[in-house]
């Protein structure tokens, strides 16, 4: 009968962590656009920079019920890019793409990366991922991305590329 009750505790134990877990986990979405200029110059690698984004991290861990010095860890878990202009545009100019994170007083860490990107006619790119924790990049007020391209192509128009970014946060919750 002990051990019944005991296996019990421990379901009960390991359900309500589980429980406060999914409390403090949230995640974190921020869009930009970028511009990658017309070009005269192919396979020589260029950076391209968003607008530094304000994360209102202070306002978004409180709705969360947390505070930025109790944030575990915050993770990128998916960067898209998505062709909006010109119409009639594709990706088949990119053979590659990283993407860093800057923030003032850190440095830059890469995040996300395509390598050998297929000539298929895509608007839509997913890159890959790291599993590093960002989260000192993300409780600034502010961050950038630098894109860094290399091209196969010479594009005559400017390309026009939204970047959506998801960030996973995971933090303990207030008073606990």
């Amino acid at each position: 009968m002990k051990k019944i009750l005991l296996l019990f505790a421990v379901v009960i134990c390991i359900t309500s962590c589980d429980v406060i877990d999914d409390l403090t986990q949230f995640n974190m979405d921020f869009e930009e656009e970028v511009v990658i200029p017309a070009s005269s110059v192919v396979n020589l690698p260029f950076t391209i920079n968003t607008p530094q984004m304000t994360t209102n991290s202070e306002s978004t861990f409180e709705v969360n019920d947390t505070r930025k010095d109790l944030v575990e860890e915050i993770k990128l878990t998916k960067l898209t890019l998505t062709l909006t202009n010109p119409v009639d545009g594709n990706f088949n100019f990119l053979t590659d793409i990283e993407v860093f994170i800057a923030a003032d007083g850190l440095a830059d860490m890469k995040i996300a990366w395509k390598e050998n990107i297929a000539n298929d006619g895509t608007v839509f790119l997913e890159l890959d991922t790291t599993n590093e924790d960002i989260k000192e990049y993300i409780k600034k007020d502010e961050f950038s991305l630098q894109l860094t391209t290399t091209t196969d192509e010479l594009i005559s128009s400017d390309h026009y590329i939204t970047v959506n970014s998801t960030f996973f946060v995971d933090a303990k919750i207030l008073g606990v």
